[in-house]
């Protein structure tokens, strides 16, 4: 669905009310540099169901580290400005043929406890990540998309954005149109439609995945699937 520019920027702040503090900064390895976003995702009412998520190709390799902004801890003062890929246990579990990479959140909040904080997270909830028929009512006409990320200032700063752009379906491949800036890969991906009662509601499409020009999507029906494989730490 294509909406006006009024209606994205309602959107837009909508968004960032309701899951701004499930957006997190990543950074992989001190050689390659390259920058990301990861978004924390509950699964279910427990919360054993909770996952971290961003792109396979940006996480695997010794050095990365999770960027924690101030609003995503409390009590103030007390984390870390960032946790290492080492720090966590389990790790990321890749699934490069689908484009994801998992994290079970236990590890991050057993880190957290052992260091006297605590997350303070909006994770997005099952409840809005966009089953097969969200996806089916995508097509070649260009619909509104919105990416809520960390990008890269020149100065290094991490900041929270929204980027506002279109998305396209062709056949079962579902791409952003343009290209995005550096730390957006990762990222989850939001669009608007009607819900089983007719009223408009956000959806999370999916996430983000490297691309030149233009950016795939890895839908929430991939991600679904990989999630029962990712081992757990109860």
């Amino acid at each position: 669905m294509l909406l006006d520019s009024d209606a994205e920027s309602d959107v837009a702040y909508e968004l960032c009310q309701v899951v701004g503090r499930a957006i997190l900064p990543y950074r992989s390895s001190d050689d390659d540099q390259h920058y990301g976003t990861a978004f924390f995702f509950q699964g279910g009412d427990d919360p054993v169901g909770e996952s971290l998520l961003t792109a396979a190709d940006l996480v695997g390799t010794p050095g990365g580290e999770l960027g924690l902004r101030t609003s995503v801890t409390e009590p103030a003062g007390v984390a870390p400005a960032a946790v290492s890929e080492a720090e966590i246990v389990p790790g990321w579990a890749r699934f490069p043929g689908d484009g994801v990479a998992v994290l079970p959140t236990a590890g991050l909040h057993r880190l957290a406890g052992d260091g006297g904080w605590r997350w303070r997270v909006q994770p997005v909830p099952a409840g809005i990540a966009a089953g097969p028929e969200v996806v089916a009512r995508l097509g070649a006409d260009a619909g509104s998309a919105f990416v809520l990320a960390h990008g890269v200032r020149e100065d290094g700063s991490r900041p929270l954005e929204v980027a506002i752009e279109r998305v396209v379906r062709d056949g079962d491949a579902v791409r952003i149109t343009t290209e995005l800036p550096q730390g957006y890969v990762g990222a989850p991906v939001f669009v608007v439609q009607p819900d089983s009662s007719g009223e408009l509601s956000p959806y999370c499409l999916g996430l983000v995945l490297p691309g030149v020009g233009e950016h795939p999507v890895a839908t929430f029906d991939r991600i679904r699937a990989v999630i029962p494989a990712t081992p757990g730490d109860l």
